[in-house]
């Protein structure tokens, strides 16, 4: 190089902020000159590696900035033209807040759990985003050539992690603002002071989201752990979800509460708010304080972290963001989801066996079996599939207790969780397609293969639905002991059109001529990405919402049918899909 830059010796471990532990005599009487580990007081050349990339960079950073602006001004352009009628309706919303008495006593009532349930998720957000990337990203190049030059590590690379820090505020300021408005719209307080008590969660919570996702990628053992407690987290979640509910509608546990807002800066970050709008937080000052502290003190040791990542993972992680930012752009969001599945350690693998199944029947079922054993072999799937389930089962019945437009909704969303479940299960059906030479094993045709895939999902499916009934059957809504279990054969042929839809499709995004709001061709790609589940809600929807209104035994037997006629319709589709798979 014409600066006079030379390699070091070492890649991984020799280049570090601090000088070289002292060497082992017998070790170090061994060594050359030329293998001895580089250390700072030798050749420090941070300050000219930096100036020459600086100056390299700097026609790559103008045109960087230019395809910044541009985008930032589309995006303007966008919300500005697209989002003005809602921004005035809020506006207006936020002149008469008399007709929010109800959300203001419920909001007030589940504010505690709420503010928890919001921390702990973006917290589980974090910790799972740092498996497969963290706070420190650099990219590839400067993984492969600048870390292996004579400079120190923190120069190059706590500078990634005060921009991830940084960029945490501005969604955390937001929440803030938005948070802040609802309760002005609410009535519960003035909207200066709301904004006030919201300043700290807004601030402390992002930072402390940061913190924790430095610690998981710099320490393998905490990744483990993320692995291994992500479970029990989103069970924690759920529970408070379902206290959030219980609250608004008067089950009420002062008890539970004030353990919430002590337990920790999820708790903390709550007690300013819970205060502004009428709650019990009286010490509210304490807890801003301890917030304060942990954010300082958490911050201060993923800094010193930010410089010890070891170069190994750096380029792992590199190469990951690297694929998943690749095929985002090509709409390819089932390699990205592999890609992050690969780099996060995937779901945890136990090693359980059974006998397969023999004879004649045994050939019928052998696709079966080999599900079977997957869904045993990563539990978390069946849990994963569970959750969404009770989650589905509980927003729709809420939407038909609220009634009105919530009751379509609540509907709406119900399904759409009951799809994610089903979806879960629907796994191998997936994995088969990702790689079709893998169907070599079979001794169908690809098109019965994929049939085959949606014998499991679709039992356990209705068994989930079936659970999830029995509370409503109990109250006295026997129908749902029918219908909810119906659910699952049709978002199991949803599933399976999904899983054999193949490679995305780009050129549809260019379909059709131009107009002043743009081109259908976005639409069609969504209509052709998401075709089964589409289809699946919008029949299911159309077919439940009378069964919800009357609850009938002719509105029952129609939904069954229409259960029936569209998940045929959603096979003979998969078996399409699969044959044109196959050709291409």
């Amino acid at each position: 190089m014409s600066d006079g830059l030379r390699p070091a010796p070492h890649d991984d471990t020799a280049v570090t902020d601090e000088p070289e532990a002292a060497l082992d005599p017998d070790v170090a009487d061994d060594m050359d000159d030329e293998d001895a580990p580089w250390s700072e007081e030798d050749d420090d050349r941070t300050e000219e590696t930096l100036a020459w990339l600086r100056r390299k960079r700097q026609a790559h950073r103008r045109a960087k900035g230019r395809e910044t602006a541009v985008l930032v001004y589309t995006v303007l352009i966008a919300v500005a033209g697209y989002g003005s009628s809602f921004a005035v309706s809020f506006l207006r919303g936020l002149e008469d807040g008399s007709g929010y008495a109800d959300a203001a006593r419920d909001l007030r009532a589940g504010m505690p759990a709420l503010f928890a349930f919001c921390a702990l998720g973006a917290g589980v957000l974090a910790a799972r985003d740092a498996l497969w990337r963290g706070p420190v990203v650099v990219p590839g190049p400067s993984v492969g050539w600048l870390l292996a030059q004579p400079v120190k590590r923190g120069r190059v690379l706590r500078p990634w992690f005060r921009l991830s820090a940084g960029l945490s505020l501005l969604p955390g300021l937001l929440a803030g603002v938005g948070a802040a408005s609802v309760i002005k719209v609410t009535g519960l307080a003035p909207l200066g002071t709301a904004l006030l008590a919201a300043i700290p969660a807004a601030v402390c919570l992002p930072l402390l989201a940061v913190a924790l996702g430095m610690a998981v990628e710099r320490r393998p053992a905490a990744a483990r752990a993320v692995r291994r407690w992500t479970a029990p987290a989103v069970l924690v979640l759920g529970a408070l979800a379902a206290q959030v509910v219980l609250a608004a509608n008067g089950h009420r546990s002062p008890a539970a509460e004030q353990a919430e807002l002590w337990s920790g800066p999820w708790g903390w970050a709550g007690q300013p708010v819970v205060d502004a709008v009428g709650g019990s937080a009286p010490a509210w000052p304490a807890a801003v304080a301890l917030l304060a502290a942990a954010t300082a003190a958490a911050m201060l040791a993923a800094y010193r972290d930010a410089a010890l990542v070891p170069t190994a993972r750096l380029r792992e992680r590199a190469a990951t963001a690297t694929t998943v930012s690749s095929v985002a752009w090509s709409l390819e969001l089932r390699a990205a989801k592999l890609a992050i599945m690969d780099a996060g350690g995937g779901a945890p693998v136990r090693q359980i066996r059974f006998r397969p199944p023999r004879g004649r029947l045994g050939r019928h079922l052998v696709v079966a079996w080999r599900d079977t054993l997957t869904l045993l072999r990563t539990p978390g799937r069946l849990g994963k599939a569970a959750l969404w389930t009770a989650c589905g089962a509980a927003v729709a019945g809420l939407g038909a207790d609220l009634g009105g437009e919530r009751r379509w909704v609540g509907l709406v969303v119900g399904l759409l969780f009951g799809y994610l479940a089903v979806g879960a299960l629907a796994e191998p059906a997936r994995l088969e397609t990702d790689d079709v030479r893998r169907a070599a094993w079979a001794p169908y045709r690809f098109r019965t293969l994929m049939l085959h895939h949606g014998i499991v999902p679709a039992v356990l499916g209705a068994v989930l639905g079936l659970l999830a009934a029995i509370p409503y059957a109990a109250a006295g809504h026997t129908w749902t002991l029918v219908l909810l279990p119906l659910c699952a054969p049709p978002f199991t042929g949803a599933a399976l059109v999904s899983a054999a839809r193949g490679p995305a499709r780009t050129q549809l995004l260019f379909l059709g001529g131009g107009s002043p709001l743009g081109g259908p061709g976005p639409l069609i790609y969504v209509a052709w990405y998401a075709a089964g589940p589409l289809l699946a809600l919008t029949a299911m929807s159309l077919a439940l919402a009378p069964v919800l209104r009357t609850g009938t035994s002719a509105a029952v037997t129609q939904a069954a049918v229409v259960s029936v006629l569209l998940t045929s319709l959603l096979l003979l589709l998969t078996t399409r899909m699969s044959d044109r798979l196959m050709r291409h």
